[in-house]
């Protein structure tokens, strides 16, 4: 990692926990600031730093940008009626992490079936237990979302099975913790609300981000 790409990092860790004490606190206006800012921040390091795969970094940028757009769409006052919106921005921002997640793996290795198959275990055990809990209390709650909601399970899922494929343990966990990050926002939304939630969904969010940035270089 070159040094302005490291110091830009620290610069947007700061920012993030700023945006963590804001949620805490339950300070709106700060959270305004630093949430989108923290992944501005990431933008950046994404482009200056020097990537295994080129093309992959593009994608991750488009991720990153599309990330952006559903973080402003989520917290925004209207956040009831902008939600379906934030959804299918955060479900973009995956539909480029997917192939950005192959062309990594490719670049640093090849894909590994082993690894793949793994991923699809996990993804299903998420299904089965997560994933049901979830579905059950969007059908209970906002039945409208159904739909919306299971495309966007399969797509996530299906991000978390490419990381697996890359063998990259940053990857893997990023992608780990984004998956974690949405669980606890749909339950928190759908099933039921709980102290401290949004709290965990933004720290696993932001960890889980920087993650999947860092798996960019070649270690």
């Amino acid at each position: 990692m070159t040094a302005s790409a490291a110091l830009v990092l620290a610069l947007t860790a700061v920012v993030a926990a700023v945006d963590w004490l804001a949620v805490g606190a339950r300070n709106r206006r700060l959270e305004y600031v630093a949430k989108p800012l923290t992944t501005v921040g990431l933008i950046a390091v994404a482009v200056i730093i020097n990537p295994a795969d080129p093309l992959a970094r593009v994608l991750f940028v488009v991720a990153l940008v599309f990330s952006l757009g559903g973080d402003v769409l989520l917290m925004l006052p209207a956040r009831e009626r902008l939600f379906p919106f934030g959804l299918a921005s955060f479900l973009v921002a995956h539909l480029a992490y997917i192939p950005g997640l192959v062309l990594l793996g490719a670049a640093t290795g090849g894909m590994s079936g082993t690894w793949l198959v793994v991923g699809l275990l996990v993804a299903a055990v998420g299904v089965a237990t997560v994933g049901r809990h979830v579905l059950g209390g969007v059908q209970r709650n906002a039945p409208a979302l159904v739909g919306a909601v299971t495309v966007y399970l399969t797509v996530i899922l299906a991000m978390l099975v490419a990381a697996f494929g890359t063998v990259r343990p940053l990857a893997i966990v990023g992608a780990a913790l984004f998956c974690i990050s949405d669980s606890v926002l749909a339950s928190n939304e759908f099933v039921r609300a709980r102290r401290g939630a949004h709290l965990v969904v933004m720290v696993t969010y932001h960890l889980a981000q920087a993650l999947l940035v860092l798996s960019l270089i070649n270690w």
